[in-house]
């Protein structure tokens, strides 16, 4: 046996070995480590998962815990980032802080994702009537901007961790709902959906086996991109009072913590703004990278 053939051999059957779902991310990798900054974007991600999970098991000292003795003092041995007004720790609420943050953003994307994206689905295909009346109704929430819109819901529902979710989900509603519906505009026309219908199939499993599957990368590309909107939103919330309340060490609340101090100890809203910032620019980055890998319009 040759060379070449040893070597096509050895390739085919590293690819039985793998199978299409490690080939099909294997791909995927490849294509998004084109994009050096979505790369970064992505491992700083993963970083500050790790340490919101990981970080709150091994501070050694208490997010709450409050000694005067030792408040406004700078970064230290002792405290690496300084303390606070009530003399906290800054890393360590910090620390506790990314958790709540990213889980707020995080879980936000996802519920309103999830209605948004049955909404445009259900507007996209069927079309008539109930895309007319679907829309109009988007269009109203559009017509909010998003943090006014989370503003006015939190004064009715009032301030806390779960209220400032639903509002969050509740604006990210038309955006998931927009791109979805157009999306769908776009696929439900093709011959193989039309084919699907002679056939007999019922429209929930044209719906979610054959449109679904094939609009996901805009919606997988928003939902990233959102996430960084979601975060600071959160934080403008809280940073208002309207959010997470104390002494919850929530990223926005610290930053609020610190606004009266900025002159004399501006250690104190420096970090939390500057962790705000770095979740921010790691999902932003990464989304423009996941656009540039799903869409075959930014691949070349």
């Amino acid at each position: 046996m040759s060379a070449e053939q040893a070597n096509s051999t050895a390739v085919k059957q590293k690819k039985k070995v793998d199978g299409p779902f490690i080939r099909s991310v294997k791909d995927f990798y490849k294509r998004l480590s084109k994009n050096k900054s979505a790369l970064v974007g992505g491992y700083l991600i993963i970083f500050l998962i790790i340490v919101a999970f990981v970080g709150p098991y091994i501070t050694t000292q208490d997010p709450n815990n409050i000694d005067y003795a030792v408040k406004f003092e700078g970064p230290s041995a002792e405290h690496w980032l300084g303390t606070d007004h009530h003399g906290r720790d800054i890393f360590t609420r910090i620390i506790h802080g990314l958790g709540i943050t990213m889980g707020i953003g995080i879980i936000s994307t996802i519920i309103g994702g999830i209605a948004g994206v049955i909404i445009g689905l259900v507007s996209g295909y069927y079309g008539g009537k109930i895309d007319a009346v679907i829309m109009r109704l988007i269009d109203v929430l559009l017509a909010f901007p998003g943090i006014l819109l989370a503003l006015a819901l939190i004064s009715i529902l009032g301030a806390s961790l779960q209220n400032v979710m639903i509002a969050i989900s509740i604006f990210a509603i038309p955006t998931f709902a927009r791109i979805v519906r157009g999306s769908t505009l776009s696929v439900k026309n093709l011959e193989y959906i039309d084919a699907m219908k002679a056939l007999g199939a019922s429209d929930v499993r044209i719906i979610c086996k054959h449109i679904l599957p094939n609009i996901l990368s805009p919606i997988i590309v928003q939902a990233s991109l959102f996430i960084a909107s979601a975060v600071l939103s959160a934080s403008g919330l809280s940073f208002l009072g309207l959010g997470v309340q104390p002494p919850s060490p929530e990223l926005g609340a610290l930053l609020s913590d610190g606004r009266d101090f900025m002159w004399d100890a501006g250690h104190i809203a420096l970090y939390p703004g500057l962790a705000i910032m770095l979740i921010v620019l790691a999902f932003n980055i990464f989304g423009d990278g996941l656009r540039d890998a799903l869409d075959p319009k930014f691949n070349k």
